[in-house]
């Protein structure tokens, strides 16, 4: 899969997006079925974009 990083529109940081992802995983007990697990996917695609584009502008933030 890949992802377009010139999409128009905001994209939110990797740092916030990667602590929206940890507290999803926290808050279901690291068991992620169904509606959360489509969430997760959909924040992980999210977070990949996010990363690229802030590769792409030399401005990376390391997840912890």
């Amino acid at each position: 899969m890949s992802f377009d990083v010139h999409v128009p529109g905001s994209v939110r940081p990797s740092e916030v997006v990667n602590q929206e992802i940890r507290a999803l995983v926290t808050a279901c007990g690291g068991w992620l079925y169904g509606e959360t697990r489509d969430r997760y996917e959909r924040l992980v695609a999210e977070w990949t974009v996010a990363v690229a584009r802030e590769r792409m502008l030399g401005d990376v933030v390391k997840a912890a």
